[in-house]
């Protein structure tokens, strides 16, 4: 399961982080690494960014990027 498909108000942890090595490096740069629990908090009116919440800060992401983020739900 990715990330973009996740409800808001439900929970994961990551366990992959994929796509183009730039994308990739700045998705890990912003946390977004193994293991770490994510919880979906908004979205957009029409879906698109969505917010995250981990490591105890919120983070916005393009769906698009979000889909590069294999998760497991917890």
């Amino acid at each position: 399961m990715t990330l973009d498909t996740l409800i808001i108000g439900s929970s994961g942890i990551i366990t992959a982080v994929g796509g183009e090595p730039a994308l990739r490096r700045r998705l890990l740069d912003m946390g977004l690494t193994p293991k770490t629990k994510v919880m979906v908090r908004k979205a957009a009116p029409f879906g698109d960014p969505i917010e995250l919440f981990l490591r105890g800060y919120e983070l916005t992401i393009r769906k698009e990027d979000a889909k590069n983020i294999t998760i497991e739900r917890c």
